[in-house]
């Protein structure tokens, strides 16, 4: 049995998780599933042992049934949020994501058949410059997107007791 890099404790949860960043011809995929009125971007929790790159690369596979390889680490992102819904209602939540690039195959073709906590997964490629016409999270990926990068961003996200429905976001 594998065991994620986590834990909960009372209200508070918190996970150390890998994810992908995976573009094609001006689309960047996301999953969605039957059960939540949003996206989020490819990946999940790294395993005790395993490397987060290692992680990545196990999600991807799992998610798109398609073996990326990793092209750089792009972004080291710290998220707070609160939820209200699902297995995580109530949860005061702090993840740990580490964002990998990988590297274009020229094609959005997939071979997915994902389920997250037996819920079927599907993956949508969603227009870079329409990002922000979707619920996707996180939501820094359509600035972060269309914006030149030197090294590794570290990007920290506050969704916790929002005004408004803003994000609060810090490049450090």
């Amino acid at each position: 049995m594998e065991y994620n890099c986590g834990f909960t404790q009372d209200n508070k949860w918190f996970r150390y998780r890998a994810a992908a960043i995976i573009v094609e011809n001006g689309c960047v995929l996301f999953a969605g599933n039957e059960k939540d009125d949003y996206y989020y971007s490819i990946g999940g929790a790294v395993h005790m042992g395993e490397t987060a790159e290692d992680a990545a690369k196990r999600e991807v596979f799992e998610e798109t049934g398609i073996h990326y390889e990793i092209d750089h680490l792009a972004v080291i992102h710290e998220n707070f949020f609160n939820e209200n819904k699902g297995a995580l209602k109530g949860m005061d939540c702090h993840e740990i994501a580490f964002y990998f690039v990988m590297k274009s195959r020229g094609t959005r073709q997939l071979n997915s058949d994902s389920y997250t906590q037996g819920v079927r997964e599907s993956m949508h490629w969603l227009p870079i410059s329409e990002l922000d016409k979707y619920k996707a999270f996180p939501t820094f990926m359509k600035e972060y997107l269309q914006s030149n990068h030197d090294g590794v961003e570290h990007i920290v996200s506050d969704e916790r007791n929002l005004i408004g429905g803003e994000t609060t976001t810090f490049y450090a």
